[in-house]
């Protein structure tokens, strides 16, 4: 592999942001009043005609599931790793046929596991999506506004923003920031544009640089967008936000706020993250194809209370 990854100076996160402008950014985006059902969120906006579009968009038939291995072991960035082992062994039910069963668990808003964020992930300023007190309506039963199972399956057209594509890189590096100009390059590069109801996905190489380099905790440097990319997504009208890290470049651009990029678009914009992604095969599978849009179905489970959900996104050309 050849040195295109990176730039020549250390990656960029800035420029750093005041807590007073992010105020002003949270309030530009804030969508709080805009739908009847304040549960869905920016989800309001994917209706049956946005599937059918979506729909039509499948052409060779090729699926390109983005979810990344369970992963058991220990690593910088897998702080809780995920439990599977098994409880039965074909011997506990004769006659024939035996039986093989196994347990899985998870404690997935990490930085290891595929998962969406439910509306009720994030509260900034003690505020859900919608204006609920977080105290009030989470507990420890879970929680009784914006729960992910108020979602359901998740069907729309998604767009790839492939950044290191765009950049002629192998990947970003660990703090770059991806900003609205970035945005707008990505659309300019790959022929799409992004609509209202869409579901975007950005990938920074985050797991092209992992097996290249090893594994590194993404909390304190990971690639992703910056504040300022944030008023266009949520001019475009965007449902729903992804990626192979957490959306949120690290370190944080503003001061105080460490997740700047969660708290406007579940907080503010009602939009749920994909967090943690395998787009590598996406990016091989949209240049193979010559484009970027392709219909995406995300399944999460149906658990009532839940902040969110392992899940395996699907993209289907």
């Amino acid at each position: 592999m050849g040195d295109r990854s990176g730039s020549a100076g250390p990656p960029d996160n800035g420029p750093v942001i005041s807590q007073l402008e992010f105020e002003r950014i949270f309030d530009m985006v804030r969508a709080w009043d805009r739908w009847a059902d304040p549960e869905r969120g920016a989800w309001n906006l994917v209706d049956e005609r946005h599937v059918k579009a979506a729909a039509a968009l499948v052409r060779s038939g090729v699926v390109v599931p983005m979810a990344r291995p369970w992963s058991t072991v220990p690593a910088p960035d897998n702080g809780r790793p995920a439990l599977h082992h098994m409880t039965e062994l074909g011997d506990v039910e004769p006659p024939e046929p035996t039986g093989h069963k196994d347990f899985i668990g998870v404690d997935y808003h990490g930085k290891a596991v595929s998962h969406l964020d439910a509306l009720a992930h994030i509260a900034y300023r003690g505020r859900l999506f919608g204006g609920p007190s977080a105290r009030e309506v989470i507990d420890a039963a879970g929680a009784r506004h914006g729960p992910v199972d108020r979602l359901g399956a998740l069907v729309t057209r998604g767009v790839l923003l492939d950044l290191p594509a765009v950049h002629g890189l192998d990947w970003l590096e660990p703090g770059q920031a991806v900003h609205a100009a970035d945005v707008l390059a990505a659309e300019a590069s790959s022929g799409v544009r992004i609509g209202e109801g869409d579901a975007v996905l950005l990938r920074t190489g985050h797991l092209r640089r992992r097996a290249a380099v090893g594994p590194w905790d993404p909390s304190a440097a990971s690639a992703g967008l910056h504040v300022d990319a944030m008023p266009l997504l949520a001019e475009r009208g965007i449902a729903l936000l992804g990626g192979d890290g957490d959306s949120d470049v690290r370190p944080s651009p503003v001061v105080g706020v460490h997740s700047p990029i969660h708290a406007l678009a579940i907080a503010a914009m009602g939009v749920p993250l994909l967090d943690n992604l395998d787009l590598e095969g996406l990016s091989g599978a949209c240049a193979a194809a010559g484009r970027y849009e392709f219909l995406l179905v995300v399944s999460p489970l149906r658990i009532p209370g839940a902040t969110g959900s392992p899940v395996t996104p699907v993209a289907v050309f």
